[in-house]
């Protein structure tokens, strides 16, 4: 029955340790900001499977409390950091973080552009019906974002005039 659970086992410490990380995650996040666990930036997904890793040597390993706090505050402190220098110097952005890349300009399927996201028509066509698109003539664009999240730009009706404002699109790239 060991398997199950032993007497040994820290239980009583897992538990007080998981409220501990909890209260210190959510301390740090009100002083840092909710960007530290935004999904923007290949950097933004690494910190999130960092502080997970952290999370969970915390309470499973002999990784005390107080280092596993003290690495999640370091690691959010990084990530104000990252924050303040991307604001001054922006050519921070491109080197730790994708650029969005255009799959469909208007009713044209990009298929090169699919081929270099590794993304299927299927998947594509997928995201289309999610975003409720009854026409291929609805589509302005669809996006691949830098999240690796897929953004569909479309009208609600063939009948709908609104065009498609320039300043969405900007910073897309259109190939690969």
């Amino acid at each position: 029955m060991d398997w199950i659970y032993s007497l040994n086992d820290p239980l009583w410490e897992t538990i007080v340790g998981s409220l501990i990380l909890f209260v210190v995650i959510i301390l740090l996040t009100r002083i840092i900001g909710l960007r530290s666990f935004a999904k923007f930036t290949a950097y933004d997904f690494a910190f999130t499977i960092a502080i997970g890793s952290i999370i969970s040597s915390t309470l499973t390993s002999s990784t005390s409390v107080t280092h596993g706090s003290v690495a999640i505050a370091g690691l959010l402190f990084l990530t104000y950091i990252f924050s303040t220098l991307q604001k001054k110097f922006p050519s921070i952005n491109t080197l730790i973080s994708n650029k969005p890349l255009l799959l469909m300009k208007g009713q044209i399927i990009l298929h090169d552009n699919l081929k270099h996201a590794r993304i299927e028509k299927s998947q594509l066509i997928a995201k289309l019906r999610e975003a409720n698109v009854l026409d291929f003539k609805q589509i302005e664009a669809v996006v691949l974002e830098s999240t690796g999240d897929i953004s569909v730009l479309h009208k609600s009706s063939e009948s709908d005039d609104t065009n498609l404002s320039a300043e969405l699109l900007k910073g897309v790239r259109e190939t690969p």
